[in-house]
């Protein structure tokens, strides 16, 4: 007895092949792990585009963990957390895209050879605890109008891609309000802001 689950919106089409199709084209497609032949995106650019943002974040948790500990002054302490926090939380963004990258059958590249060329933001340390922070808040907005960017180029072509770059879009625009605040704080004119 051939079973058969379809699911079907009212007045459209099928969207699931039967049980037995979906076995087939597993069985024919195992070696290819999640790429298989229900993927339609392109796994090798999808591995190149996220070896760049994986190097993009990298650069963020070094230059924010570099600020945590360089950052100095009577209004620091509060500061340095943040950047610490951020620092852990662009940790977590690393694995999160080395993972997607070994899952979609590459290899991730943590080879801090050519790093920062690999990367979309800049390492600039800053001078001063203003500088530091409007470092900071230049990376954020480089990375959340880059996530933006790849969301929509993922779009239905690779769903797992896109969801975690959506995931991680929400917490770079967590940072990017930190920064701007902290900015807003710690500088006197907000000249800093429109630089």
């Amino acid at each position: 007895m051939k079973h058969t689950k379809s699911i079907q919106p009212s007045g459209e089409t099928p969207f699931l092949s039967d049980i037995e199709t979906l076995r087939a084209q597993a069985i024919q497609h195992i070696e290819d792990g999640v790429v298989g032949a229900s993927y339609v995106g392109d796994a090798g650019r999808t591995i190149d585009i996220l070896q760049t943002v994986l190097a993009t974040e990298l650069v963020c948790v070094l230059r924010y963990t570099q600020h945590s500990i360089a950052a100095n002054g009577l209004a620091s302490e509060g500061v340095k957390a943040e950047f610490a926090q951020h620092a852990k939380e662009e940790q977590g963004h690393a694995m999160v895209i080395a993972e997607r990258i070994s899952q979609l059958g590459g290899e991730p590249n943590f080879d801090p050879k050519g790093l920062a060329g690999r990367s979309a933001s800049q390492y600039a340390t800053g001078e001063s605890l203003v500088e530091m922070i409007r470092e900071n808040l230049i990376a954020e907005r480089i990375a959340v109008d880059h996530y933006r960017e790849l969301i929509r180029f993922f779009g239905d072509d690779d769903p797992t891609t896109r969801t975690a770059l959506e995931t991680i879009l929400a917490v770079e625009e967590e940072h990017a309000t930190d920064m701007l605040d902290l900015l807003k704080m710690h500088s006197p004119d907000l000249a800093a802001v429109k630089g």
